[in-house]
């Protein structure tokens, strides 16, 4: 699975390409009532990355506030499930869950239920409860030493979706194993995305833009001439570090979808000269070796998000044989270098520009 770390990532994967946006502008000509703007927030540091939001809409304070709205709920996301701030709910979870049932807010429970739907569906390739595997590659990479087989061992005892338990009557999680971990890295940015696109769409833009660390959701138009936003994915040969700065492989046209990309070519542990993935394998003895990049196309971006993750741990043959069974969901691989082949499933060719 993939995490957010403490520094801010650069894993810019997918990124908005330029498609002629104009901040406080309109087009001459146009009746009053179909005249559009389109307000850019910019990249934001939030969730240990970077965000942007673009807001289509008749009326330039509404695309604001669109904009306010939307940040204020990615922010509150992050408060309850980044394990890396000391309050957040999922933090109080890591310190409580083995001892005792602790209540969780609507939005951390649905999460998690969201969570055990796709570890079922992925045969436990994706799995929050990965945390104590990350511990030990992240320890490992600080110290530039691998980490040994009973050490991966002892992590793994306390890894496994089936460990925890979920009360939907109370709102709670409990940890049946001592020393669990829960880690929504590959998950709480796509739900993210979802509650800023419903915040969006609860002011009554024409259309929105929403991208945390290259997972992006958009509805609607991002302007009068153009009914398709689009959307590329980087290049996994020639990533570069900054947001917007970057070579694109392929292009995609989408509206009203959402699309994330798991990729371990930028992000990774480097280990005695050896490139280790961020993308973590909790069934092997190394980190996932599945393909330097995997896109989903999905109706929402929690879901594009999750099984982003799980096909990079799957690989290609079981992956895109999963999404293949998924409706309203493609996918589409970049296989290593040399030969760095496109690989996508059956219906993905109609989002190809």
């Amino acid at each position: 699975m993939k995490y957010t770390g403490r520094i801010i990532a650069t894993t810019v994967v997918i990124l908005l390409l330029a498609l002629g946006f104009y901040s406080h502008c309109q087009k001459e000509g146009t009746p009053a009532a179909q005249q559009y703007i389109s307000i850019d927030s910019g990249y934001r540091e939030v969730m240990g990355t970077f965000a942007r939001i673009v807001a289509v809409g008749t009326d330039e304070k509404k695309c604001k506030e669109a904009i306010t709205a939307a940040i204020d709920q990615i922010r509150r996301v992050d408060e309850l499930m980044s394990d890396y701030k000391e309050n957040s709910e999922i933090s109080r979870v890591n310190r409580l869950a083995y001892h005792q049932p602790v209540k969780l807010s609507k939005d951390t429970f649905k999460v998690l239920q969201k969570s055990i739907e796709f570890s079922r569906l992925s045969d436990g390739a994706f799995d929050v409860t990965v945390g104590p595997i990350v511990d030990l590659w992240r320890s490992a990479g600080e110290a530039n030493s691998p980490p040994t087989k009973h050490l991966l061992e002892q992590a793994r005892s306390k890894v496994g979706y089936n460990k925890l338990i979920l009360d939907a009557n109370d709102m709670s999680v409990k940890f049946k194993v001592e020393g669990m971990r829960i880690d929504l890295g590959g998950i709480a940015k796509g739900y993210a995305i979802d509650k800023a696109i419903q915040a969006i769409k609860n002011k009554n833009l024409t259309g929105a833009m929403v991208d945390i660390g290259g997972d992006v959701r958009c509805f609607g138009k991002p302007n009068e001439k153009r009914n398709k936003w689009i959307v590329g994915i980087q290049d996994p040969k020639n990533a570069r570090n900054w947001p917007g700065k970057t070579a694109i492989s392929i292009a995609l046209k989408l509206t009203n979808l959402a699309v994330a990309t798991s990729g371990s070519y930028r992000r990774f542990y480097l280990i005695q000269g050896q490139k280790q993935s961020h993308i973590i394998n909790t069934a092997g003895d190394t980190t996932a070796k599945g393909p330097p990049s995997v896109t989903i196309i999905a109706q929402k971006a929690v879901d594009a998000d999750a099984l982003a993750t799980a096909v990079s741990v799957m690989g290609k043959e079981k992956g895109l044989k999963l999404i293949e069974q998924l409706q309203n969901t493609e996918a589409v691989i970049i296989t290593a270098s040399p030969e760095q082949k496109l690989i996508k499933t059956s219906g993905a060719d109609k989002f190809i520009k």
